[in-house]
């Protein structure tokens, strides 16, 4: 996605040289969020993007891995040779974290790319009883995929609730019921001991019958072939990007899954692995990668109001902003209902939302953290008063 849009703003910001575009993958550039939809239930067969890349000349390179980067050179070590560069642009994403000692083990599948999902495909199609480890945002979207193919499906997770990682407590709380509700069982504070072909076995015991297991505990940036670069990566593995989503080189921008930013908005570091910043984010590296400023100094900040999106249990969430522990929740609506909202305000002032349900909320609250909005905070507890008129 990154990688794709990035080439496409280029042109449509009227950048004339040349642009190439190299993947690892041999398929064509595709979109992600369909993978644990439609083309996992059969109803698509894939999700390329529509971009006619010789007609926008691009010059599209697959199935080509970049193996490093010498930026004295100029040059990308590829699997065909080197490739030189006057600017680079780095989108390699994220990669998901796999299950130790399960690599190699039958039946046991990560859900990331197109032949991941491919894989997967005929998992549902016969119905297999299948075990989910992580009930997190991609555990909880392939067990509803699953559950609607008819598959019996058991969720794993090891934290006492589902997202633990991304929402507090009193948040990720009613999702709880969700699992059951979509004929689901939800298994909390449980740990994968070992996992053979056909069970999983918990460290409490427990054996779980597994004709498939899909590991989703999380992702980490794909930077490890960027060894011995120079470019500064941050503990997590992200790539440290300035405001201008420049990395530590001259003439190599980051952009996407695989970097970190300073936010302004925020006043720290944000690793944003989501849709949204992929979109976002190659139109800030097109801008400044054209028009530079005096002395080559890039001239457009990056400093979005993240966003995502999941589709689970017959449920839209959307979150927007970014919430820290100390920020006040405010609630809109009853979160047993099938629509509510939390928003989250730091000194009074809307920072991030999670919508269930409740698509003009999102849409209201996103604009209003834009323009840094104060609330009142019993007005925008009422869910019948719309979240603009909250403003103060």
């Amino acid at each position: 996605m990154a990688g794709v849009q990035t080439a496409v703003a280029l042109r449509e910001q009227g950048f004339t040289g040349p642009v190439t575009l190299i993947g690892a993958e041999p398929h064509q550039p595709y979109d992600r969020p369909p993978l644990s939809k439609a083309i996992l239930l059969g109803e698509a067969e894939g999700s390329a993007f529509d971009v006619d890349f010789e007609a926008i000349e691009v010059d599209l390179r697959l199935g080509c891995e970049v193996t490093g980067v010498r930026s004295d050179a100029h040059e990308l070590d590829t699997g065909a040779g080197p490739v030189p560069y006057d600017v680079l642009v780095i989108a390699t994403g994220a990669e998901p974290i796999t299950l130790p000692g399960t690599e190699g083990v039958p039946g046991v599948h990560l859900l990331r790319t197109l032949d991941d999902a491919a894989r997967l495909r005929p998992v549902l199609a016969e119905q297999h009883d299948i075990v989910v480890v992580g009930a997190g945002w991609i555990g909880a979207e392939f067990a509803t995929a699953a559950r609607a193919a008819g598959c019996t499906v058991t969720v794993v997770e090891a934290a006492e609730r589902p997202l633990a990682a991304a929402l507090p407590a009193e948040v990720a709380a009613p999702m709880t019921d969700w699992y059951a509700e979509y004929g689901t069982e939800l298994l909390t504070h449980a740990r994968v001991a070992d996992v053979e072909p056909g069970e999983v076995i918990l460290a409490d015991g427990r054996h779980l019958p597994a004709g498939a297991v899909v590991v989703g505990i999380g992702a980490r940036p794909a930077t490890a072939w960027l060894a011995g670069s120079g470019i500064a990566l941050g503990p997590e593995g992200a790539i440290t990007a300035d405001e201008y989503l420049r990395t530590s080189l001259p003439d190599v921008y980051a952009v996407g899954d695989c970097a970190s930013f300073p936010s302004g908005r925020y006043g720290e570091r944000l690793l944003v692995h989501h849709w949204d910043n992929a979109l976002q984010g190659p139109r800030t590296v097109a801008a400044n990668i054209i028009g530079r400023g005096a002395g080559g100094e890039p001239a457009q900040i990056y400093d979005p109001v993240p966003y995502f999106w999941s589709e689970q249990f017959g449920r839209f969430v959307q979150y927007a902003g970014h919430h820290a522990a100390a920020d006040t929740t405010v609630w809109r609506g009853d979160p047993a209902s099938a629509a509510w909202t939390v928003l989250w305000l730091r000194e009074g002032v809307l920072v991030a939302l999670l919508a269930v349900g409740r698509a003009r909320d999102l849409a209201q609250g996103r604009k209003l953290i834009l323009a840094g909005a104060r609330l009142d905070p019993e007005r925008s507890a009422d869910p019948s008063v719309p979240l603009k008129a909250a403003a103060l």
